[in-house]
């Protein structure tokens, strides 16, 4: 009865909400790739959900890798990030966690993509990284009339990840919200967002070939009408 109780409070206390931080939390800017740019927070609130700062993917393809550091152990903390340049541009932003190498990359499935950096691995399910998986927190990408479609990869090896799609759809800038959680507490790990799935836009030469056959199409109806009308004169 004993061991059924501490294994309960140990669950329990693993899927907790964030507490208060205790220790200075950092996020920075690791690396940057395409027409990416972006504009951090310099602090953060101690409690709540911790607004991150706004970052801009301008194109398909882009990518920025963000550092973090000073996760409190066995928490789960609530983050919010604004995200500009989905709009008629791309589809689909995918967030997805970087494991420093170390001693529990054994069940990683290799080898690692073009994508992973240096030094560092896909999340598997036994590091102890995670976007806070089963924990309840929010996990969401809303704009202005409408939001994002939700689904994640986290129940392998393979990755650990968030995949936001629908954003082609958004007005304007897109605020994502989700959670993370470092089980060890105080690691550097990376969190790496992506814009996927290119809005394919008509060139001008085809804008142009579409226009002509539209100006055709009306010529045509325009002579039918007249031909039917001088039938019914006659």
């Amino acid at each position: 009865m004993l061991n059924r109780c501490l294994q309960a409070a140990a669950l329990a206390a693993l899927f907790l909400p964030a507490p208060a931080l205790a220790e200075p939390l950092t996020f920075s800017v690791a690396s940057i790739d395409g027409s990416a740019t972006a504009s951090l927070n310099e602090s953060f609130a101690t409690s709540g959900t911790i607004s991150l700062g706004e970052i801009t993917l301008s194109g398909a393809g882009s990518t920025i890798e963000l550092a973090v550091e000073g996760l409190p152990a066995r928490a789960n903390v609530l983050f919010e990030l604004i995200v500009h340049g989905a709009t008629s541009t791309w589809n689909t932003l995918r967030a997805e966690v970087l494991d420093p190498l170390d001693t529990d990359d054994g069940l990683d499935v290799t080898p690692y993509g073009a994508g992973v950096p240096d030094g560092f691995s896909t999340s598997n399910t036994r590091d102890g990284l995670s976007f806070a998986q089963s924990a309840g927190l929010e996990r969401s990408a809303s704009f202005a009339g409408g939001s994002a479609t939700v689904t994640a990869d986290e129940e392998t090896n393979a990755a650990d990840a968030l995949v936001f799609s629908g954003l082609a759809e958004a007005p304007g800038a897109v605020r994502v919200v989700f959670g993370l959680r470092d089980y060890d507490g105080g690691r550097n790990f990376l969190v790496k967002l992506s814009s996927e799935d290119p809005i394919a836009n008509p060139e001008p030469a085809s804008m142009l070939l579409l226009g002509t056959g539209l100006a055709g199409l009306a010529a045509v109806r325009r002579r039918r009408r007249a031909a039917s009308e001088e039938a019914t004169n006659n």
